[in-house]
C-alpha cells in the first residue's frame, strides 16, 4: 500500500536520505513548483513534459536509442522507439511529401 507517497527511482534522491524512499507529495509538488517558477515555465508545464521533449530530442539528435532508453529507464530501446520513435517516422514522412510535392512528384505523396 503506497499511503499517496511519491517514490524515487533507484538511486535518485529528492531529498537528503535513503534514494528511491517515500517522498511527501506535496512536498515533491512545491519543488516542482519552485524550480518551473525559476525556470519561468507555464504552469500548465509538466515534469513529464519535460522528460518526453528531452527523449524526442535526443532521438531527432540521433543519439543511441539504447542510451536514450537507459537514461529514460524505460524496459528497453524498443519500447522507448515504440513511443518516440513514431513521432521520428511522421516527421521524415511529411520532409519527404514536402520535397515529393516541390519536385512535382506529387504522384507519390
Amino acid at each position: 500500500m503506497d499511503h499517496d507517497l511519491v517514490f524515487a527511482r533507484d538511486g535518485f534522491k529528492l531529498y537528503r536520505g535513503e534514494a528511491g524512499g517515500p517522498q511527501d507529495p506535496e512536498k515533491v509538488s512545491a519543488r516542482w513548483r519552485t524550480a518551473r517558477d525559476r525556470l519561468h515555465l507555464p504552469e500548465t508545464f509538466r515534469l513529464h513534459d519535460w522528460r518526453a521533449s528531452k527523449i524526442t530530442n535526443d532521438l531527432d539528435a540521433h543519439e543511441n536509442p539504447v542510451e536514450v532508453s537507459a537514461n529514460a529507464r524505460y524496459p528497453s530501446p524498443g519500447y522507448t522507439m515504440a513511443r518516440y520513435g513514431r513521432r521520428r517516422a511522421e516527421g521524415a514522412k511529411k520532409l519527404a511529401a514536402s520535397s515529393a510535392s516541390r519536385i512535382d512528384l506529387s504522384s507519390l505523396v
